[in-house]
């Protein structure tokens, strides 16, 4: 599945309770589930880590959603071998 196309589910499925919430909330909720990532990431159970993983990737296209920000077009900065932000040891 393409960036764009989760991204367009994510906001099929949420998008109006999603901008009814907003920025603010929606970006707490997002740290919450980046707060599970970090407990899932430090046990054994792989199956969590996924999980976890996915749900840090919806919000943070729930955030890019009412930020009306493309994540797929966002994240071509990482693309070729002058990825910008990329910062060498």
């Amino acid at each position: 599945m393409h960036i764009s196309k989760f991204q367009q589910l994510i906001l099929e499925k949420y998008g109006q309770r999603d901008r009814e919430r907003g920025t603010s909330a929606t970006f707490m909720w997002f740290i919450e589930e980046v707060g599970e990532l970090a407990t899932a990431l430090a046990s054994d159970d792989e199956g969590n880590k996924a999980e976890e993983f996915a749900d840090v990737f919806a919000w943070l296209c729930t955030l890019a959603n009412i930020s009306n920000v493309d994540m797929e077009k966002a994240c071509t900065k990482y693309m070729g071998n002058n990825a910008e932000g990329y910062k060498p040891k």
